[in-house]
């Protein structure tokens, strides 16, 4: 059993603050695909699902409950810090807000990958993609040690965690990676991602 978390509490700076997650791709707001799509991983068990930061969402269809940061004003290691302290499981699927085409499929394989590892990350030309990721509680002390020590960086946990790293290669087998996790930072990727979904 899993616990998931999507960050809903960013500040959007480069999106004028507006609220992403409420953003509509394809004829649908992005929380409620990666509500549809995170619901539909076990089909038979609970998922535990979570909306982290910003203001209260209870009564999202799919969401179980809303959480706050404990330690606010820090950015994505906030968020898992306050997912991972309320998770019901001890492993946690962490999902950014803005990011509308994570499938059921790609989640199931990142969960599947979870035993033996504290991270679960996938690789790409563009790098780490933190907030695509599954953590084990095991991230919890060293984030909240970070946050005290005001590194903030959601990656430099994983210079001493034991991670899991999945390549562009092992992506392409669930769709285009560019496309599954790209995300919504400016009015022109919304744009965009907009067109794009109209063929989703």
């Amino acid at each position: 059993m899993w616990s998931a978390a999507i960050l809903v509490g960013g500040k959007a700076s480069r999106f004028d603050g507006r609220d992403k997650s409420a953003l509509v791709v394809g004829g649908r707001t992005i929380l409620s695909r990666q509500l549809d799509a995170l619901s539909g991983v076990v089909p038979d068990v609970m998922l535990d699902i979570m909306l982290v930061g910003g203001a209260p969402r209870t009564g999202a269809p799919g969401a179980t409950r809303d959480v706050a940061d404990i330690v606010p004003g820090c950015g994505p290691l906030s968020g898992l810090h306050a997912a991972l302290s309320a998770a019901r499981h001890d492993v946690t699927l962490l999902v950014a807000c803005d990011m509308p085409y994570v499938t059921a499929p790609l989640v199931r394989h990142l969960l599947s990958l979870a035993a033996g590892a504290d991270v679960v990350v996938p690789r790409t030309e563009r790098g780490y993609h933190p907030l695509c990721a599954v953590y084990s509680r095991a991230c919890l002390d060293p984030a909240a040690r970070r946050l005290a020590s005001g590194d903030f960086r959601l990656a430099s946990l994983f210079d001493e965690m034991r991670v899991r790293v999945v390549t562009a290669d092992a992506l392409e087998a669930f769709g285009n990676p560019d496309r599954l996790l790209a995300n919504v930072n400016t009015s022109l990727e919304y744009l965009a991602i907009e067109a794009n979904g109209m063929q989703s």
